[in-house]
């Protein structure tokens, strides 16, 4: 599928099980995962610039964006590039903004929005009165990405699940948000002095970075609420969504190279580790 962004154009992968079906076609038939996070994965390895994030490696090393779009979809990812069957309007702060010039194409609509500190839009309306207002309005998926990690999204998702019919997103930032710092804007690292600013976002949040376990338990906790159209937004990495994936069951060409501690040479259970090395893992 081919969701084109507001800030990003991507499809559906033709190489994963649902080859050939539209968005809505197979969202009802399970979920989808969408990678998200290119332009913070991209600053990472040297590409774009932290801060203004403007991606001028679309056109100097557009090699490099193909790379990392491949990664995702060996990951796990079923949206990444090639051609346009859905239009995604992601981080939205304000209701319906795109809406209309989406339904103007006819084709299917994903509308995520960005809840900051406050616990509503910027218009004041709540997560939940927000998505309603979008799915009476003709959106296809409704729901939330960016700005928080899993513990502070899946409270609102938990709601918007019960105000809507239509298919709910639900991308989080990898990152290990709580009630005190909802947003990964103002997570503070009280080990560390050296911080421009003080500040940890957007180049020093890596204390806070969710493990590949927590985002599989996102995974599984929010298909059991209901929601089908998952990802991971800024932060992402591709080992984030192949946990993904393999928390819904799949084996994506990545799952390869899962980890399988059987033969490590200190902590591994197979025959061919020594007893020897085995009583030294204590002492490691």
């Amino acid at each position: 599928m081919g969701p084109r962004k507001h800030r990003e154009s991507s499809s559906m992968s033709g190489e994963s099980s649902g080859a050939g079906k539209g968005l809505l076609e197979r969202l009802s038939e399970g979920p989808v995962i969408c990678a998200e996070g290119y332009l913070f994965e991209l600053e990472h390895r040297g590409y774009v610039s932290a801060g203004a994030f403007v991606p001028e490696v679309v056109l100097e090393h557009p090699a490099a964006i193909e790379h990392l779009h491949r990664e995702f979809l060996r990951a796990g990812s079923y949206v990444v590039e090639e051609g346009v069957d859905g239009i995604i309007a992601e981080t939205f702060s304000w209701s319906e903004i795109a809406l209309d010039l989406i339904r103007q194409t006819g084709l299917p609509s994903v509308i995520t929005m960005a809840i900051h500190r406050d616990p509503e839009t910027y218009e004041g309306l709540s997560p939940e009165d927000c998505c309603k207002r979008l799915e009476d309005a003709g959106a296809d998926v409704v729901g939330l990405n960016c700005m928080r990690g899993p513990d502070t999204m899946l409270p609102m998702l938990r709601k918007i699940r019960l105000a809507v019919k239509c298919h709910v997103a639900a991308l989080p930032v990898p990152y290990r948000t709580s009630d005190a710092e909802p947003t990964f804007h103002h997570l503070h690292d009280e080990h560390c002095s050296c911080l421009p600013d003080g500040g940890t976002f957007p180049t020093a949040l890596d204390p806070f970075t969710c493990n590949r376990y927590e985002i599989a338990e996102f995974a599984k906790e929010a298909v059991d609420i209901g929601i089908h159209y998952l990802g991971v937004c800024c932060g992402a990495k591709p080992h984030h969504i192949r946990s993904m994936a393999e928390a819904l069951g799949r084996r994506p060409p990545a799952s390869k190279y899962s980890p399988d501690m059987s033969k490590h040479a200190y902590f591994g259970d197979s025959d061919v580790i020594s007893e020897e090395y085995r009583e030294l893992s204590t002492r490691l």
